[in-house]
């Protein structure tokens, strides 16, 4: 039986394997390879990398550090989590497995655009003309022409995020047109950004520009941020028993800790920022909680 399984191995899995692999512990981590980190052409606010690393760069370098301590990747999806007293029962496409603990880090997965083809999409973010996160690229798009897909509150907050990089932002409806409140309304009026209707088709690169066609004719930007949201991947510990609040984000205490014992969580599939930096906070905290837990239990000697 292993000491603590880890399902997932993005920016938090791997930090939590590395962490739990040096305090000695017996792991195990899963990982589906659908990691959102891993669809970062380059990021530029990630400390320590100040030319920037692309999310690939970063999950090799973390696989490798988290190799020399032991700590290995199975490429299995986990299909069911399942509580048993003072222990989990894990099944994955492939077999079962026991483990005291628990941490997931499953993250979350973004709402594409409809009609945007993957041969688009892919080449589209690669080269920047396609962005999920302006917490981490909004610097890239200072005083460039950006547009916003999106509507109601979530589309109008970051609209008016990206309107602190630059003056030319344009909010497009998903579909065929706005669902604005007047306050929303208000509040894009204010910041001088232009709200376009949808519904958005057409999607191709065209020169150094992402375009599209929307109610006022075809349009054209530097760069295009979906605000659609995003699925939260955590019906393993749902259907576990843990807490979630209406998005599907687990509910944790201070130290990662889940409402059902010995399972915890870090990373996107929490609350919070969304994050590299900050699920890698979590996933030390929650691995230093589920050592100290298993060595009151048993412990811990060499």
């Amino acid at each position: 039986m292993d000491d603590c399984i880890i399902i997932g191995a993005g920016p938090a899995g791997l930090t939590a394997a590395i962490y739990l692999a040096r305090y000695h512990l017996r792991i195990r981590m899963f990982d589906s390879g659908s990691s959102r980190a891993a669809m970062i052409p380059c990021t530029h606010n990630h400390a320590g990398f100040p030319e920037g690393i692309s999310g690939k760069a970063l999950l090799a370098r973390m696989h490798d550090q988290a190799k020399r301590y032991g700590a290995h990747c199975i490429p299995h999806r986990v299909t069911k989590l399942t509580p048993d007293g003072d222990r989990f029962h894990v099944t994955t496409d492939e077999g079962e497995y026991m483990a005291r603990t628990i941490l997931l880090a499953t993250g979350v997965v973004n709402h594409r655009p409809k009609h945007l083809l993957p041969e688009v999409h892919d080449p589209a973010l690669e080269r920047g003309l396609l962005r999920y996160c302006p917490v981490c690229d909004g610097y890239e798009v200072t005083d460039k022409r950006v547009g916003v897909i999106g509507t109601s509150d979530h589309g109008m907050r970051e609209a008016l995020f990206l309107r602190g990089f630059t003056h030319d932002v344009t909010l497009i409806a998903p579909d065929a047109e706005h669902d604005l409140d007047p306050e929303c309304a208000r509040a894009l009026d204010e910041a001088g950004i232009t709200r376009v209707d949808g519904p958005c088709g057409g999607w191709a690169i065209e020169g150094d520009h992402l375009a599209l066609d929307t109610a006022q004719g075809r349009m054209r930007f530097d760069s295009v941020y979906p605000a659609l949201g995003s699925r939260i991947r955590s019906e393993l510990a749902v259907s576990a028993g843990a807490k979630a609040d209406p998005s599907g984000c687990l509910e944790v205490d201070d130290h990662q800790r889940t409402s059902v014992p010995g399972l915890f969580a870090a990373g996107d599939v929490v609350k919070g920022l969304d994050q590299i930096s900050h699920a890698m906070g979590e996933a030390g905290v929650a691995a230093t909680t589920i050592r100290n837990l298993l060595n009151e239990q048993r412990p811990i000697r060499r």
